[in-house]
């Protein structure tokens, strides 16, 4: 524009001064040069000053393919299940299921005609920040996936894997279920038994400055809770997560809905007897935070005498169920043991509930089975949502719920059945 204007100008005045005409012709051919310039030298692309990276996605598709996904992989099986925290068939299902519900997975060409990430490239970056923990970039160099695609796609693949599999996969015990559980329980000594039942805190690194008080706790840092319940074989049956950090177990407890469908009068059938005295609530072994239900059984603190003694090493040991989940969940998913980097509260819940899931599956898929004989699925699909169309009790009943859940005398006599139970169970040691 600037050197057009010259060029005009240097024809009025060309005969004027031939001095002038030539300082000017000078300073237009010095600003069309710097003009010139400045456009070689601009980044072109869809976002005014960005730079575009040209990854060549094919080359990183092919590469994954073949060292994981062909015939003849370069990394055998144990390599896959080591990076990849299962199977591969396992893998491929899941793939494929998220691909079937986000299309955002499905490759695509891009407005200038070129190929885009397959969904191999979207879901392996996403499965390696869950299983690694690693920060977005880092998986750019062998997967060849941006750092901002590759956190939309860890975002999307969290809430796919929650809306697919977390009718089945985070459902509460069915009737066989509970049969199955009861079965284990009674084996290892604890008849009536469903699980344990303890806290775990995931320190959040970018919480906001206004959360900082709620969210700290005796952690001295901010963290959110997850209360879980586990049973022998490392299954998380439920998982309450999202409470602030400053709220010790108790108070997770208030506000959890772990007791809601027993207080509703919905919950599974449980009849046993225990030294000769009958009880219709199943119990989860829990520590010694927690209060004196008739749902919990807790060790005995400063045991004296024998039987007691025995008892709570055998309460305590049967209690790390639970512990060996979390220590399980952290070490397959490495992004749940390090610190939380979302602002978002809501991202942090899909991913811990995704990488819930995903635990859950991998024990589906490589249970043993020699350690008793019930099968382990509870159905054949994901159940069901229905209408439910059974009476809805009523306020006096659900008070009287609420108060045999609470019992604390149900909660002494069956510790003291407890006891009893496992030394004559061990012969009176």
């Amino acid at each position: 524009m600037a050197s057009n204007l010259l060029r005009a100008l240097l024809q009025e005045e060309e005969d004027d001064d031939d001095d002038d005409y030539a300082t000017l012709l000078a300073i237009a051919s010095l600003e069309e040069h710097h003009s010139s310039e400045g456009q070689s030298s601009r980044r072109r692309g869809s976002i005014p000053g960005h730079a575009v990276i040209q990854r060549n996605r094919a080359e990183g598709h092919e590469r994954l393919f073949h060292d994981y996904f062909s015939e003849s992989p370069v990394y055998p099986a144990k390599l896959f299940r080591r990076r990849f925290r299962m199977h591969r068939p396992l893998f491929l299902r899941i793939l494929s299921a998220v691909e079937t519900h986000d299309s955002y997975f499905v490759q695509k060409r891009d407005a200038a005609g070129k190929i885009g990430l397959s969904s191999l490239q979207k879901v392996t970056a996403a499965m390696r920040m869950l299983a690694y923990g690693v920060s977005a970039d880092s998986v750019d160099d062998y997967v060849r996936i941006g750092e901002s695609t590759a956190i939309e796609s860890l975002g999307r693949f969290t809430k796919a894997i929650v809306a697919i599999f977390g009718d089945e996969y985070l459902r509460s015990p069915t009737d066989e279920d509970t049969a199955r559980l009861l079965a284990i329980g009674k084996q290892r000594g604890f008849p009536g038994m469903l699980g344990s039942i303890d806290c775990m805190h995931w320190r959040w690194k970018n919480c906001p400055a206004a959360y900082h008080g709620m969210y700290t706790g005796h952690n001295h840092t901010p963290t959110i809770i997850l209360e879980a319940v586990a049973s022998y074989d490392l299954w998380i049956w439920h998982a309450y997560f999202g409470l602030p950090g400053a709220l010790n177990d108790i108070n997770v407890l208030e506000r959890s809905s772990v007791f809601s469908q027993l207080a509703e009068g919905h919950g599974p059938t449980v009849n046993y007897t225990v030294n000769g005295h009958e009880y219709t609530m199943g119990y989860y072994l829990a520590d010694g935070i927690y209060p004196s239900w008739a749902t919990f059984v807790k060790t005995i603190s400063l045991p004296q005498g024998n039987k007691r003694k025995h008892f709570a090493t055998l309460q305590e040991s049967a209690r790390k169920d639970v512990e060996r989940a979390f220590g399980v969940l952290q070490s397959r998913f490495a992004i749940v043991r390090g610190p939380a980097r979302s602002w978002d509260e809501k991202i942090l819940k899909n991913i811990m509930q995704a990488c819930i899931i995903m635990h859950n599956m991998i024990v589906e898929d490589e249970r043993n089975d020699d350690y008793i004989d019930f099968t382990y699925d509870a159905t054949e699909k994901a159940p069901t949502i229905s209408v439910s169309h059974e009476r809805t009790i009523d306020l006096c009943e659900f008070i009287q719920n609420h108060h045999r859940i609470r019992d604390r005398q149900t909660h002494s006599q069956l510790q003291l059945d407890l006891v009893e139970h496992l030394w004559e169970r061990n012969g009176g040691l």
